[in-house]
């Protein structure tokens, strides 16, 4: 590896880990999000995702997109306004720390077949991992709750979320209504 090339990947590092990440002070922070993400980040909402087990990478570019405007969601972005880079931190470190619960869905299995041919139509897995298990910035999809996938997958349709460099709107936008159901039905029934 040349000398560049090292010292760009400890830069990449450090951009996101500027302090000792604590895990600690990440759960004390973190008891804002309990009324909506539930009890280490294992959300009983459906309309809210679950944030246990989630990568601290993909949860940190979130909070900071809340905060930055980026990502737009009238709860979200004052519950972010004021936290500092090192909070933010700390909190994605935290719910990556935490078990993830099984959630209760009752998954239609015609629509979960058709999910899963639709998601390997569109290549999911080239972006969120076999098992839907996500990778640094793209987020852990198995184990989230079928509304708010349902809503995600909206919401990227109609270009009403865009802090994703418009991967998410462009596969969305190949996606029919039906499309949207079946594969928010096929990801709820992975755990």
């Amino acid at each position: 590896m040349k000398p560049a090339h090292i010292l760009f990947a400890i830069l990449a590092t450090r951009s996101f880990q500027s302090h000792a990440i604590d895990i600690e002070a990440g759960k004390k922070k973190a008891e804002a999000c309990i009324p909506c993400h539930g009890a280490n980040g294992n959300s009983a909402v459906p309309t809210f995702p679950v944030l246990a087990g989630q990568s601290a990478r993909y949860i940190y570019l979130q909070l900071k997109d809340f905060k930055e405007g980026a990502r737009k969601n009238p709860m979200m972005t004052p519950m972010a306004a004021n936290l500092s880079k090192e909070d933010m931190q700390d909190v994605a470190a935290y719910f990556a720390d935490q078990q993830p619960l099984r959630i209760k869905f009752n998954a239609d299995p015609e629509r979960v077949k058709l999910g899963f041919a639709k998601s390997q139509e569109v290549l999911c897995t080239m972006c969120h991992l076999g098992g839907m298990k996500g990778q640094n910035e793209i987020p852990k999809l198995a184990g989230q709750h079928y509304d708010y996938i349902f809503k995600q997958l909206t919401d990227f349709k109609a270009r009403n979320r865009t802090n994703d460099a418009g991967n998410m709107a462009a596969v969305s936008q190949t996606l029919s209504d039906d499309d949207i159901i079946n594969i928010s039905h096929y990801i709820a029934n992975i755990n």
